[in-house]
């Protein structure tokens, strides 16, 4: 691989907030619940699985950045590695899984917002936060910045609220309900088995889901050296404020309380009667969910663009104007977002909910490409190989879980059925190429 000099001018602990903003979402804020229904209590080794893999990948892709700094970032290192195929295949799976993802983040949106409007239409308040969202990409980068570095401090300060009002509840030991659900956790700790954190693990996985966002802004660093620096520290920290989240939440209430649709920091503190607790976490989750909805809609326009650059999409949507996007991407991702929001209320709901399912498959199946592409581009060490191997192992057992329940296996053929489509696309595309090169 080539090096390139970087012109960013972000310094390292600016990447750490962007990457702590695009991760922390409703994938913990609410879909930890739906992990502890899994797993039980012993929903803290998924976590940790997941962070550990979490990690392998990041290195692994903003070692390949540090090397070649490019906008493209994992799509450019995958056609590097194995060709035209590979970096188109890469990137519409990125962009269509993101989309999709979208379109639930915005319906999740418009259900947080009836707690306080339960008279607005769910597609009223989806339209207006996409309109909101779009608004953002359109001040660029630097208002991006500015944008998930506000919204990545107040998600963190909630949470980090909810430890602090746990410890004190925990520490005053006034309720013998405490001691009760700290008991019952512990003796059920393993009450699902291995199968139980097995299937918990795609759900734990869910939550870091935003990593390679910061893989696409290590161009903009300052110093591209100190990209491993930016995402060890920002994982470490997220990693602790996820694990002590989730075992104080799990010290306040038994894990059966927990609901699927409800997050568990708001029936963790449920019983104490906190005032205003459930406006602050209903707040909270509609920041984490649009914040994250920000992040996937930039890193759906950078993509989009590169495609676009390297005759992997229409010309036309690269195509500069007066504005900081180019203006035809910018209609393209609108247009894209208006068709999952359609589709997400027309589709019966079991359906859209396959759809989303295959969709967080296909981000973990671009994870997975990651760590192939360092193996083919990168020389390793036998320590770098072993990690690599580590993590390929952990994606695999993760979407091998899928298999385990009816919901998640639909969602996995689903995502297959994708694969398929955009593989006869790829397949297509470069024969064309080829006919044209002859």
């Amino acid at each position: 691989m080539t090096s390139k000099t970087s012109k960013g001018r972000m310094s390292w602990w600016q990447l750490s907030l962007l990457g702590i903003g695009c991760t922390l979402g409703t994938g913990f804020f609410l879909g930890t619940s739906m992990a502890i229904h899994k797993s039980g209590p012993a929903v803290l080794i998924p976590f940790l699985l997941a962070a550990i893999c979490t990690y392998i990948v990041y290195d692994a892709l903003v070692k390949m950045s540090v090397e070649n700094p490019d906008k493209g970032s994992f799509r450019t290192y995958a056609k590097q590695a194995f060709g035209r195929w590979a970096g188109f295949s890469n990137g519409w799976v990125y962009l269509m899984s993101e989309l999709l993802i979208m379109g639930s983040q915005l319906m999740a949106l418009g259900i947080f917002t009836r707690f306080w409007f339960p008279a607005l239409p769910l597609w009223i308040s989806a339209a207006i936060y996409a309109v909101l969202g779009l608004v953002v990409i359109l001040t660029g980068m630097k208002g991006f910045e500015n944008f998930q570095n506000i919204f990545g401090a107040l998600k963190a300060a909630a949470i980090i609220m909810f430890i602090i009002v746990a410890v004190i509840i925990i520490l005053k030991g006034t309720q013998a309900a405490t001691l009760d659900s700290l008991q019952a956790n512990y003796e059920s700790f393993f009450s699902q088995g291995m199968k139980g954190i097995w299937l918990g693990l795609l759900y734990a996985f869910y939550a870091y889901g935003g990593i390679e966002v910061m893989g696409l802004m290590v161009i903009d660093l300052k110093n591209p050296q100190e990209a491993p620096k930016a995402g060890r520290i920002m994982l470490v920290v997220i990693t602790i404020i996820f694990i002590l989240a989730i075992a104080l939440a799990l010290a306040l209430v038994s894990w059966k309380d927990f609901a699927i649709d409800e997050s568990p920091f708001i029936t963790a503190l449920h019983g104490y009667h906190i005032p205003f607790v459930a406006d602050i976490f209903n707040g909270v989750l509609i920041i984490a969910g649009f914040s994250t909805m920000v992040a996937s809609l930039y890193a759906v326009i950078t993509i989009l663009i590169t495609l676009a650059e390297d005759q992997d999409a229409p010309d036309i949507l690269a195509k500069k104007g007066k504005m900081k996007v180019p203006f035809p991407a910018f209609i393209f991702l609108t247009s894209g977002l208006v068709i999952t929001i359609v589709i997400g209320f027309l589709m019966p709901e079991k359906i859209f909910e396959y759809l989303i399912t295959a969709a967080g498959l296909m981000l973990i199946y671009n994870w997975l490409f990651i760590l192939v592409t360092y193996r083919k581009l990168m020389a390793l060490s036998k320590w770098a190989y072993v990690k690599n191997n580590i993590g390929i192992l952990l994606i695999i057992v993760t979407v091998s879980g899928t298999l385990g329940e009816k919901t998640s296996r639909l969602g996995f053929y689903v995502s297959l059925l994708f694969i398929v489509l955009i593989g006869l696309a790829t397949w297509f595309v470069v024969k064309r190429q080829r006919n044209i090169t002859q």
